[in-house]
């Protein structure tokens, strides 16, 4: 069963490459990869327990068909599963976006400013985060130009 939902989790990120990143591979911190990213990039960031990958892939799934627009609205989604979650990334998590170590999905939508526009706790519509960063200021400006 481990292994089914690990193969659908990584055919739904080779399909994602352009915005999924995974940091169990990275030298850097989460806290590093955000504050890179902060004033260029807004990030979705989702965290996954084991036994609850059902809703990242249903995550996955819904960015996949929504491609375009998340191109478009300069989102990168970042996934984190628990178990391949440093203990200073957890700590991290934690202390600065309150993870509650027993949630099965959190997802924070974070802005270019690098702060958290808003949190969920289970898989996030496209069109209601879609509507979500098209109502933030900064997405209003880019629109005009």
């Amino acid at each position: 069963m481990r292994h089914r939902w690990l193969m659908s989790l990584i055919v739904l990120l080779t399909g994602l490459t352009f915005v999924m990143e995974s940091v169990a591979n990275q030298q850097k911190s989460l806290k590093a990869i955000l504050n890179e990213k902060k004033d260029h990039r807004r990030v979705l960031l989702l965290y996954g327990r084991d036994d609850a990958q059902h809703s990242l892939i249903e995550q996955q799934e819904a960015l996949t068909e929504a491609r375009a627009g998340v191109t478009e609205r300069d989102l990168d989604v970042i996934v984190l599963i628990a178990s391949m979650v440093s203990e200073p990334d957890r700590q991290f998590l934690m202390h600065d976006y309150k993870l509650n170590p027993s949630d099965n999905f959190a997802g924070w939508l974070i802005g270019k400013d690098g702060g958290i526009k808003k949190t969920y706790k289970t898989p996030v519509s496209t069109k209601d985060l879609f509507d979500t960063i098209d109502s933030m200021p900064m997405r209003k400006q880019e629109s005009k130009q």
